[in-house]
């Protein structure tokens, strides 16, 4: 009976040492079903359409004046998330992820992580093999009648709607570990809401479109500034009762560290802003408008209202040669061209 116990209590003994053992030497790979390291990212989203400058847009909105809800131009969330991994400076994984967040796997030591929305159409993303070179822009589309508005500029397309978040160095965690964040996705492009002003002779107008020369050609992934090369936005313009308007998303202006995406504001590079207005009248003249809009931009470096008034047009440039009527649906040899997208 003894020998009987003793054997039971010395069994149970060293199936606890064993299991003390296994415990501290570690798991087995292929019986262990998390063995690896995670994160596990839970995203909320900022939707703001402009910053705040000292306009103060969302408190002195006037939707009667605009003819806008101030919260119509706020972007919707976007479909999906891309995430990149990067060890130092290095990117070495890629992870897709749904809107709301989700695993991603690392691997051993200390990390950086890199959202951004993977749902966009113009956005071109250049140099992402670095965390610090990492950025975004957008194609190019070109328009002959602009050849000389900012000759040293890329004519580009608006960007879509892009949002960013940056996690700097996250610290080694240990393996089957699963640490939990939380990721703000704070936009990268804002939208200018352009309105052109004609006071008299709108009737006469058949098509509008504009171009705002000096804003920024691509924004830092990393921390939301923007760099100092520039671009000329091209846009379509809808008519209305009172002129022409458009809804055009930018970077924002060109050389400006973004203090709402966590770098400090600092001196600018002085840079002019030029809008232009080409407007194509029903006897198939085209007008043609430059503003100098660089005091609007001064004070709404992401996002804001452009406005420009008193634009006449002439009943001489008005008057149909010959009883000729053009063809309203497009520009003809003026109409602009996308190029394809580039890489690098």
């Amino acid at each position: 009976m003894m020998n009987g116990s003793y054997t039971y209590k010395t069994l149970a003994q060293n199936l606890t040492l064993a299991a003390m053992l296994f415990l501290l030497g570690g798991c087995r790979k292929d019986l262990c079903y998390n063995h690896y390291r995670a994160a596990t990212l839970r995203t909320v989203w900022e939707q703001v359409w402009e910053r705040n400058y000292g306009k103060e847009w969302s408190a002195n909105w006037d939707n009667r004046y605009f003819g806008h809800l101030y919260h119509e131009f706020i972007p919707a969330v976007p479909e999906g998330i891309t995430v990149l991994l990067y060890n130092g400076n290095d990117e070495n994984n890629k992870t897709f992820l749904p809107p709301t967040g989700g695993e991603v796997i690392l691997e051993e030591g200390n990390h950086s992580l890199l959202l951004y929305n993977n749902d966009t159409q113009y956005i071109v993303f250049n140099d992402m093999a670095k965390a610090p070179s990492a950025r975004a822009t957008t194609t190019t589309r070109t328009r002959t009648s602009l050849k000389t508005l900012h000759p040293d500029e890329r004519t580009i397309n608006p960007p879509d709607v892009l949002y960013g978040a940056f996690i700097h160095n996250m610290a080694d965690i240990d393996l089957h570990e699963n640490c939990k964040l939380d990721v703000k996705m704070q936009p990268l492009v804002y939208t200018y809401l352009i309105r052109f002003e004609i006071v008299s002779g709108l009737e006469h107008v058949a098509l509008a479109r504009g171009a705002l020369a000096g804003m920024a050609e691509s924004v830092m992934l990393r921390d939301g500034s923007t760099p100092d090369e520039t671009a000329t936005l091209l846009f379509d313009c809808d008519l209305t009762s009172w002129g022409a308007e458009s809804h055009v998303r930018s970077f924002g202006v060109a050389g400006f560290p973004d203090r709402y995406y966590g770098k400090a504001i600092g001196k600018t590079t002085p840079q002019q802003y030029t809008l232009n207005l080409e407007i194509r009248l029903r006897n198939g003249r085209i007008k043609t408008f430059l503003f100098d809009v660089t005091d609007q931009l001064s004070d709404q470096p992401r996002g804001g209202v452009i406005h420009v008034g008193n634009i006449e047009i002439n009943e001489n440039d008005a008057s149909i040669d010959s009883g000729f009527d053009v063809n309203i649906d497009d520009w003809g040899e003026y109409e602009d061209i996308d190029l394809p997208i580039r890489h690098n």
